[in-house]
């Protein structure tokens, strides 16, 4: 009776890892960009939700630098810049093939810290730069995620991006 027993647990334990050894375990991965990596060693950034939708037929390539979302008829760029203080947020929004920057559209960023507290925070418009910023006052080391959500003329236009520090 032992040796049935004995016998079944081993043959259990067997067709567990020939399973585990034939089953299909793709993982796929996103590769991790790091433009502010150049300036700084300490800070990377990387996409959360980088995508190309299909019906533009525009590049999800960055043009400043940063993390691209192709959002329909819209390009958002988010560049997060390292500074002594915190963070200088800068969000490009534009529109349409030739990247026509949208001014008049109500921005705002909600950041997730390190540490799991969430903030709000406004981004204005600088017409000089042609993009919205904010300024983000923290030093926590640790991965910030980043949900920016641009209302254009009562359209909502949504991108996730992150960044390390």
């Amino acid at each position: 009776m032992k040796s049935v027993k004995f016998l079944l647990i081993v043959m259990g334990s067997l067709s567990l890892i020939l399973l585990g050894a034939c089953s299909n375990n793709n993982q796929a991965t996103s590769p991790e960009i790091s433009p502010t990596s150049a300036s700084s060693p300490e800070s990377t950034a990387q996409p959360a939700n980088a995508t190309k939708t299909e019906s533009s037929g525009h590049a999800a390539t960055p043009l400043k630098g940063g993390q691209v979302v192709e959002s329909g008829l819209y390009h958002l760029e988010f560049v997060p810049e390292k500074e002594s203080k915190g963070f200088h947020l800068d969000f490009y929004l534009q529109k349409g093939d030739n990247h026509e920057t949208v001014p008049n559209a109500k921005v705002v960023a909600q950041v997730q810290l390190p540490d799991g507290v969430q903030k709000t925070l406004p981004l204005t418009y600088d017409a000089e730069g042609k993009h919205y910023a904010a300024l983000l006052s923290e030093t926590t080391p640790g991965q910030y995620n980043v949900k920016i959500t641009a209302d254009i003329d009562g359209k909502k236009v949504d991108g996730r991006f992150s960044f390390n520090r």
